[in-house]
């Protein structure tokens, strides 16, 4: 199979340098309001919401970025074990590990990247959704215990095929009940004509973020699923700005004169592959090399989708917020699951499967009720399981998790 690879050629999207400088700016804004104290800081769950607190004159800063960014630059490898020394289970969320191990060590990978930053932004506020899991509101609650600042948040609905009327109804009045605190704490009041504009950029930027990925099943794929852990950066921290929009609508058009021109993001791809479940952040570029010199290209996944909200409506902010929070792929049930990937399968042109059972994301890991079997039988498609973890890399074995790819990619060539 190795005398078979090609040397891999990574063709970089020109909006990535664009990308970078949007997410420096975002740190820098945390930053300079943090140390001025010009700007009220709300730290925010990724799928919480962050429009309601931009709409109330918040910064946003949402603490799985930064988990993330522990992950890529593997300093989580560091701080890990501390939160676990600190009486934090080595099973739960290596995120939340990651950041509070962070946090005691008085460390982040913020003061790498960006000259000037020594720390996270300090909050006013965590305000959490637990439509993610649990471990959110464990973590904030941490925070809020260690800095003696307020914690609110969101009781979500799991593991349901669809939200009905009862489950958008509780979520719209925990949300409209958080404005008093956050009013309270913003020192303003809020502004509903100025929510739905929020509300209105924020659906904007899930239809171009959503329109980007959509460009992946073209045939050629014009970009991979690791490009797309990187692209996503604006939808993730920037959603319901003007900025993050503006920078889709510069990608987009790049993407677009790469389908029309032929352009692959993977050299004579040969097959097409859709990932299930978690990045491993500390392993993308060694994972994208890989299926590079195998000619495969990942061109789709739950993951990145995650952040299209296709049900937010500035005309209703409320209900369609707690709508869309509700819909979240993660909260869904296995039949549910099963159909929107049945669906990515068709609409990407994939031939395999490939599922990540992280370790400390059983929310985010969907191998361990039958489901890639019960994928392989309908669409008679193979699928491959890798163990490993979103930010412990202790609980990934390289060379077993290539040997499976390599025998995998095999597999579908004889197919």
């Amino acid at each position: 199979m190795a005398d078979e690879k090609k040397k891999p050629t990574f063709r970089k999207i020109a909006a990535t340098g664009p990308c970078k400088k949007l997410m420096a700016d975002h740190f820098y804004e945390l930053d300079e309001a943090a140390k001025s104290g010009s700007r009220k800081i709300a730290w925010c769950t990724s799928v919480g919401p962050a429009e309601l607190l931009r709409a109330m004159g918040f910064l946003v800063y949402f603490p799985e970025n930064h988990g993330a960014i522990l992950g890529a630059t593997r300093v989580a490898l560091d701080t890990i074990p501390i939160a676990n020394a600190a009486g934090y289970s080595p099973e739960i969320c290596s995120y939340l590990t990651s950041d509070v191990g962070a946090y005691m060590k008085g460390e982040t990978p913020l003061s790498m990247a960006y000259e000037g930053i020594t720390e996270v932004p300090k909050p006013d506020v965590l305000v959490y959704n637990t439509n993610q899991c649990r471990d959110v509101k464990d973590w904030f609650m941490w925070y809020s215990r260690e800095l003696d600042v307020p914690c609110i948040g969101i009781e979500s609905f799991c593991n349901i095929d669809v939200s009905r009327e009862p489950h958008i109804a509780a979520v719209s009045r925990q949300l409209q009940d958080l404005v008093p605190a956050l009013e309270k704490i913003s020192g303003q009041k809020l502004d509903l004509d100025r929510l739905k504009e929020v509300v209105g950029l924020s659906r904007k930027c899930s239809d171009l973020w959503e329109e980007t990925l959509q460009m992946g099943a073209a045939v050629p794929s014009p970009l991979t699923f690791f490009d797309s852990t990187i692209l996503m950066g604006p939808a993730v921290v920037a959603r319901g700005t003007q900025e993050a929009n503006d920078f889709y609508e510069l990608l987009i058009p790049e993407l677009k004169q790469r389908v029309k021109d032929g352009v692959a993001a993977v050299d004579g791809e040969k097959h097409r592959i859709y990932w299930d479940g978690m990045p491993i952040w500390g392993k993308l570029r060694d994972l994208s090399t890989t299926f590079l010199s195998l000619q495969t290209c990942v061109v789709a996944s739950t993951y990145c989708n995650s952040w299209v909200f296709s049900d937010l409506d500035s005309a209703n902010p409320f209900d369609s917020m707690a709508k869309a929070y509700t819909d979240l792929f993660i909260v869904r049930s296995d039949s549910a699951k099963e159909d929107y990937i049945s669906k990515m399968a068709r609409d990407f042109k994939v031939d395999g499967f490939l599922f990540h059972d992280a370790k400390t994301c059983p929310s985010n890991s969907n191998n361990r009720y039958g489901m890639p079997e019960r994928l392989a039988a309908q669409f008679k498609v193979p699928s491959v399981t890798i163990a490993g973890d979103l930010n412990d890399l202790r609980l990934y074995s390289e060379e077993q998790s290539i040997t499976q790819i390599e025998a995998f990619i095999e597999q579908l060539g004889e197919k």
